[in-house]
């Protein structure tokens, strides 16, 4: 049933645990407050988002089985955002997929997306381009004629703003078809049509190297980890670790770990219970054991200390800005 809500967050996990067609890690990469604003429409099979984000942040994620999603920046002459260590302009299109992928943005993003079942997606371009979507298995860009890319911005432009101003009209199941059927129609002809930016033999190594990089760190949650132990555990020399890490994520390898588990310490000392936990066991948890020097930089980062994070009462839900639409509890459960 069509439907559509807009909400807005403090809290960057509570943010990326709403995101539908994706599952992902989410770290902002500087000190602030994080604020951000998702929209979500949810049409008969398509799921159309749109997000404005404050704080610059890194992305490591994936499309979730059977969904095929795509993703593109709605402001014009924002920054670029890196995707896989590729440069995604406004105008181009981002191809994700169930690979781990890897984003990174600038302050004062505003970024849309839309998904559609797989199976729905071939179907759809076998009918409008006579043949069923080969994407490619790696990871790249296209980039539409500017007038299909207008279209498609100024339809995902409009859905949106009936969900934030009017929901009830998405409601509507004849109104939600039209733009469901028109959202769709632009979407294939953008990628069919358009340009194919594919990803380069030395990026794609990159990006292989990015994805050891990250299983790693995740099956050693707990030890302090050093440049050279980290090189030898994924078999790459420090120099190429570096280079990849700073195409893919913006920073070294040493400051992408110490950033993630900061935000993953945090995301520890706020759900916990403050009559059983200790900072010491949080911190210690996360591969933390010098404490001073992890409560100085914690305050750097996070502008209170981890005892005050701790008995900070947890946060609330994300907030409504808007009514959603009437149907809208039948669609996000």
């Amino acid at each position: 049933m069509p439907s559509s809500r807009v909400l807005s967050f403090t809290d960057p996990f509570a943010y990326q645990s709403a995101f539908r067609s994706v599952d992902v890690e989410l770290f902002p990469t500087v000190k602030g407050a994080f604020r951000a604003e998702l929209t979500q429409v949810s049409l008969s099979k398509l799921w159309v988002h749109g997000a404005h984000e404050d704080l610059p942040r890194v992305y490591i994620g994936m499309v979730k089985p059977h969904r095929a999603a795509i993703g593109f920046l709605t402001r014009p002459n924002q920054p670029a955002m890196q995707h896989c260590g590729m440069a995604v302009l406004p105008g181009d299109i981002v191809i994700n997929d169930t690979d781990l992928m890897y984003r990174r943005t600038e302050a004062n993003c505003d970024w849309g997306s839309m998904s559609l079942p797989r199976d729905d997606l071939d179907a759809t371009c076998k009918a409008v381009a006579g043949r069923e979507y080969s994407g490619s298995p790696l990871k790249h860009l296209i980039r539409p004629a500017p007038e299909l890319m207008s279209r498609l911005l100024t339809i995902h432009e409009m859905v949106g703003q009936l969900a934030k101003s009017t929901p009830d009209i998405l409601s509507l199941p004849e109104v939600a078809r039209a733009l469901e059927q028109e959202l769709i129609l632009v979407m294939i002809r953008c990628l069919t049509e358009g340009c194919s930016l594919g990803m380069r033999s030395g990026g794609r190594r990159h990006d292989m190297i990015i994805a050891r990089f990250e299983e790693f760190l995740d099956t050693h949650p707990g030890r302090p980890l050093y440049l050279t132990e980290i090189c030898a555990g994924i078999g790459v020399a420090e120099r190429t670790l570096r280079v990849a890490c700073e195409e893919h994520l913006g920073m070294g390898p040493i400051r992408y770990l110490s950033l993630r588990r900061m935000h993953l310490a945090r995301r520890a000392l706020l759900r916990a219970d403050p009559s059983t936990a200790t900072v010491t066991r949080v911190a210690t948890d996360h591969g933390f054991w010098e404490l001073g020097r992890f409560s100085v930089a914690y305050r750097g980062l996070f502008g209170e200390s981890p005892s005050e994070s701790l008995r900070r009462p947890a946060d609330q839900p994300p907030e409504f800005l808007n009514r959603p639409s009437s149907l809208a509890g039948s669609a996000y459960h």
